[in-house]
């Protein structure tokens, strides 16, 4: 079971009629299961899977790559059968998300300790404290966590240290956990190499990793502000702005939306699918009634230079899936008071668009990103 103290879940189970508790941690959001048994070695995948299928959450005691191994296996288990069935593309795209949902929801109901110091005390288990702290923080009582969850810290890390190749910048970046890692480069060339004036000052909408005003400033635009809404984004932005020696002339600000004043040149990649996030990181992804895109459109001119452009990245993922038309788009972009001045195209060149087990590949394959450069009207 669940309890709350001081806005902390607990998460409680009995071991042997003994009860015990320990705090709940997620750093993508998810919540408390409200059902928590213990479990080790002697457990089977069908019997895990079945568990997890009524919703309870299962706390390992045992050796904890046996524990990977029974996650292996719930993953086989929750996997997309083949459907040769005739669909549409909306159709195969509810279906897709329903699958991510309910993998999601299965996946994360292998638990694991984690005692003080970000330290996971089973067997075998890996040193996972740098990785940890990124997603968690420093960790000072006895917590549980998702299994599935601390592996993706640790592949987030791997990413971290090794860094992200921005051919654009001709330089890697170190994202943080929990921001959008830069891996599709079609919005960043698309930035790289779109028609620019001499501004004195741009801002960047939303800004994730940095990456896009690190760009706007590598081009010669001598200030540039950058926003976001959620702290891990900003502090990931300014590490990637002092490690490429920007920190002067990018500045990044904690805030929705807008900074205050206005700038030459407002870029905004918003989430560009118009669906309900499942995580924290989906939010880079999903954007819900597309709150995002329409606040932005609907404040972009207050904040926008006289004889100032707009520049609108957004892929048309949507509009292939049936949740967007591009007359709802153009529509919104002329009540907000602006007009097209280009449309620049780039086709999908991101490793997912040639994945041909991917049910979407027919979509990703067709997916264009377009940076819409725009004015007032």
């Amino acid at each position: 079971m669940t309890s709350a103290e001081n806005d902390r879940a607990y998460v409680h189970w009995a071991r042997e009629g003994i009860s015990a508790s320990a705090l709940w941690r997620s750093a993508n959001g998810a919540p408390a299961p409200s059902s928590v048994v213990p479990v080790d070695d002697t457990i089977t995948a069908d019997a895990a899977y079945r568990l997890a299928s009524q919703g309870v959450a299962m706390l390992w005691s045992g050796d904890f790559q046996n524990a990977r191994q029974i996650l292996t296996a719930l993953e086989h288990r929750t996997r997309p059968r083949p459907d040769k069935s005739q669909r549409t593309t909306g159709e195969l795209f509810y279906r897709y998300r329903q699958n991510r949902s309910h993998r999601a929801r299965i996946l994360g109901l292998l638990l694991v300790p984690m005692r003080a110091g970000n330290i996971i005390e089973l067997r075998r288990a890996p040193d996972v404290v740098a990785a940890t702290v990124d997603a968690y923080g420093s960790i000072a009582e006895e917590s549980v966590v998702s299994l599935h969850e601390v592996l993706g810290t640790i592949g987030a890390h791997q990413w971290r240290t090794k860094g992200i190749p921005v051919a654009a910048l001709n330089a890697s970046i170190y994202p943080h956990y929990g921001t959008f890692f830069p891996v599709r480069s079609e919005y960043v060339d698309l930035v790289a190499t779109a028609p620019l004036a001499a501004p004195n000052l741009a801002f960047d909408i939303g800004t994730g990793t940095g990456v896009l005003a690190a760009v706007l400033a590598a081009r010669g635009v001598p200030r540039v502000i950058a926003t976001d809404i959620e702290s891990r984004a900003v502090a990931s932005a300014r590490e990637t702005m002092v490690q490429l020696g920007l920190s002067k002339r990018v500045e990044v600000q904690l805030t929705n939306l807008f900074p205050a004043g206005r700038a030459d040149v407002i870029v905004c990649n918003p989430p560009w699918i118009p669906a309900t996030a499942h995580s924290l990181l989906d939010a880079a992804v999903y954007d819900p009634g597309s709150r995002m895109l329409k606040g932005f459109l609907a404040g972009v001119l207050d904040h926008l230079q006289p004889g100032g452009e707009v520049w609108l990245v957004l892929s048309d993922f949507a509009e292939l899936v049936g949740l967007r038309t591009r007359d709802d788009l153009l529509t919104a972009i002329e009540s907000a008071g602006l007009r097209v001045i280009e449309a620049l195209d780039a086709p999908a060149v991101h490793s997912r668009a040639t994945d041909t087990s991917d049910a979407l590949h027919a979509v990703r394959a067709n997916e264009v990103t377009t940076l819409w450069r725009l004015c007032a009207s």
